[in-house]
């Protein structure tokens, strides 16, 4: 009987120990798109013994694991001061979690101590459980388009199954398009420009690895965030861009997406490193597009950070 593509689930839960089956259920069940799973990657050794004739050798795979990625439609639970549904998946990124009951659940980084996932994934039928999630994540905004986070995970193998497509129970909140009703802030060094897109990647460093005497881990080893925007170019005494990048101060870069507490999202790089802008068009008007770079301040870990409120 075929397997049916549309006919897919994922669940996702913070482990209480690393490796640990979480053992998610149906409430934790979370609505995705652009989902691509590799269901087996690993190090493939050949043998390459001497034969006194041709042909291929047999090989053998080491360091098994799963890589997992998808989007999130970037909206809140709906409720001010309780986690989105995929707040598992943050964690599992690297980011602390900070809840302030009825008021806030915001996200940052932490360089220890870090969370893990167990990602279920059941396509009609057939079942992967995924152990020891860690990966990364990035952000994408444009106008006229939902924002999406997007999530690389790594994961410990563990051998797939049959087993029956549960009843899935979301309750995430439905999101609001990027424009100028539903986002209505955005600061870079003090200026409030003419906002077209702004993406964030987290580039974490995930490294699997599984010595002898040792576990099986997707470790988290690095982080790098950066991204960049685009806005409406301005006169140079309006804003100048230029000195800004070439100088070597850095400045805040923050927006803010909802306008109803519970669905509104806050992103805040309060130490941002821009670099060298460029030019482009967008219907007739000059764009200019900035990368940056979320650097921390001598107390660490203060990068950036993901509210919800």
């Amino acid at each position: 009987m075929a397997i049916r593509t549309k006919r897919r689930l994922l669940l996702t839960k913070v482990e209480s120990a690393y490796g640990t089956d979480a053992v998610p259920t149906t409430t934790d069940a979370l609505l995705v798109r652009s989902l691509d799973i590799t269901p087996l990657v690993a190090d493939v050794k050949s043998r390459d013994l001497v034969r006194p004739y041709f042909g291929n050798y047999e090989v053998l795979l080491a360091q098994t694991r799963v890589q997992i990625k998808f989007e999130v439609e970037l909206q809140g639970s709906g409720t001010a001061g309780t986690a989105p549904k995929f707040g598992a998946c943050l964690k599992a990124c690297g980011l602390g979690e900070t809840i302030v009951a009825t008021t806030s659940v915001t996200y940052a980084p932490v360089s220890s101590s870090f969370s893990s996932a167990t990602i279920y994934y059941y396509a009609d039928g057939l079942f992967h459980k995924l152990t020891g999630c860690r990966g990364t994540v990035d952000m994408t905004c444009k106008v006229g388009e939902i924002p999406v986070l997007s999530f690389d995970m790594t994961g410990i193998y563990n051998a797939p199954s049959d087993v029956a497509l549960p009843a899935a129970t979301y309750s995430q909140n439905a999101p609001l398009v990027f424009n100028k009703a539903n986002t209505p802030s955005f600061s870079v060094y003090s200026y409030s420009g003419v906002l077209e897109s702004i993406d964030f990647k987290l580039t974490n460093d995930i490294q699997y690895r599984e010595l002898v005497g040792g576990t099986k881990e997707a470790m988290l080893v690095d982080r790098k965030p950066a991204g960049t925007f685009s806005i409406e170019a301005v006169n140079i005494g309006t804003k100048d861009f230029f000195s800004a990048a070439i100088g070597s101060a850095t400045g805040g870069l923050s927006f803010t997406h909802g306008t109803v507490a519970g669905s509104i999202f806050t992103f805040n790089s309060p130490q941002t490193d821009l670099q060298a802008p460029t030019y482009s068009d967008m219907n007739g008007v000059q764009m200019l597009t900035v990368p940056y770079q979320s650097t921390p301040t001598t107390a660490g870990n203060d990068e950036f950070s993901f509210a919800f409120t």
